[in-house]
């Protein structure tokens, strides 16, 4: 699975972990930044590039990270077709994507911890749509809303 994985300098540190840990899974990795430490830097331009290469197809998920991970999932959310969730929780995390097709999970770097991020990241990587009728529909109505 191609992944698309971005942060600034809040989820700086966690996005390097990450990245390490999903290439020893056999995760293919598209690297949106930031590649250095920059603590001037802004999570909307690392959001907006993950957000845009998952809206392509160019990868089937994305993991931005930033402080709270409150404006990366706004800013991700932006892009058409994109449903990102700020995920704290694991069932939330594998929910997202079982219900509601989420395909970018946001993560706060000041909020959560290593061991819970690999949690809530394995959780959604794993996860798949369940294609039932109420689910399709729901999708179907929020992919709607895309078009106006």
């Amino acid at each position: 699975m191609n992944v698309a994985l971005g942060a600034d300098h809040g989820g700086f540190e966690l996005k390097q972990y990450l990245s390490t840990l999903l290439k020893k899974n056999h995760y293919e990795i598209i690297d949106e930044g930031n590649f250095t430490f920059d603590p001037q830097d802004d999570y909307p331009d690392f959001a907006k590039k993950v957000a845009e290469t998952v809206a392509a197809g160019k990868a089937e998920r994305g993991i931005i990270i930033c402080g709270s991970g409150v404006g990366a999932c706004i800013t991700a959310n932006k892009i058409k077709g994109i449903r990102a969730c700020l995920c704290h929780d694991t069932y939330s995390a594998h929910q997202g994507v079982e219900h509601d097709a989420m395909n970018i999970l946001c993560l706060g770097a000041r909020i959560i911890g290593t061991e819970l991020a690999k949690e809530l990241v394995f959780s959604f990587l794993n996860a798949k749509f369940i294609n039932e009728e109420r689910f399709v529909r729901r999708l179907e109505k929020i992919n709607s809303i895309d078009k106006q």
